[in-house]
């Protein structure tokens, strides 16, 4: 399998004293937009009990905006990672690598993953993680406190790669407008999706979504306009886009190449009734 997947990756350092100030970058009541120009070196963070790693964090929750989950880019250098990656026993995370390799360790196997990786790792699996490599791994890192229901078990842990995974065309657009879906939708132990929108040059999400679903989208290739709220915003390879619940969405994919994307949204539980509850 190739290592060289057309998936974007920042790689930080700071733009010239003779670049321009103004920029893409927008935060509303209802989005945000962090274009991939203002990941730099000044805006990452080190990380408990991880090792030549450093990190964008990219969302978290906060109050009145996205409540439900943090994404992370990781930047692991070779011999890099953590034996204690994950602090809070309650959080369940997934893995997409875009870049290097990484070697992810549970339940006494060690899985290799490549640009195009997948891994979801549940709550309290104790997973480790390590960059083996002879590169620079990066890759996402999104995280989410899982909301257990009685009778209901957990999910278990799985690895996959995207190339292994057939994209599900969206129904009446001739396969313009596909899903790649790591997770069966009916699979309601699941209270997260992280799927991968894939959008053919022309392609378009044809009305404004308006849901309760939250959304963190990382485009991994491509360009498009996006409708956020009542604004149109154009969008490339290395942005990120942070949705509100119910913010009003929309995307018309103009070319040359594909639009794609990394999507995460909350899903399979019924709505909190008390502020701050889970």
């Amino acid at each position: 399998m190739s290592t060289n997947a057309p998936y974007y990756a920042p790689k930080g350092g700071l733009p010239g004293q003779d670049a321009l100030i103004t920029g893409r970058a927008v935060f509303t009541e209802a989005y945000a937009v962090i274009p991939k120009g203002v990941m730099r070196d000044i805006v990452t963070s080190r990380l408990p009990f991880w090792q030549d790693t450093r990190a964008w964090i990219l969302a978290r929750p906060l109050s009145g905006f996205a409540e439900t989950f943090s994404q992370y880019i990781m930047e692991v250098a070779p011999g890099g990672g953590s034996d204690r990656p994950e602090p809070d026993p309650e959080a369940q995370g997934v893995l997409f690598v875009v870049e290097g390799a990484l070697t992810v360790h549970l339940d006494g196997r060690a899985r290799r993953l490549l640009p195009g990786g997948y891994a979801y790792l549940p709550p309290a699996s104790g997973w480790r993680v390590r960059n083996e490599g002879t590169a620079a791994a990066r890759f996402h890192w999104i995280r989410k406190a899982y909301e257990a229901v009685e009778g209901i078990p957990a999910p278990e842990a799985f690895f996959t790669n995207e190339q292994d995974v057939a994209p599900v065309p969206m129904p009446d657009t001739e396969g313009r407008w596909a899903t790649t879906r790591f997770v069966d939708p009916d699979d309601i132990r699941h209270d997260m999706h992280v799927t991968i929108v894939t959008f053919e040059p022309g392609a378009v999400i044809p009305f404004a979504e308006t849901h309760v679903m939250e959304h963190g989208l990382y485009v991994l290739e491509g360009k498009a306009v996006y409708r956020l709220n009542r604004d149109w915003v154009e969008v490339e390879a290395g942005d990120f886009m942070w949705l509100r619940a119910f913010c009003p969405q929309a995307c018309y994919a103009g070319g040359p190449g594909r639009f794609r994307y990394l999507l995460y949204k909350d899903v399979n539980r019924h709505a909190r009734l008390r502020i701050g509850a889970r």
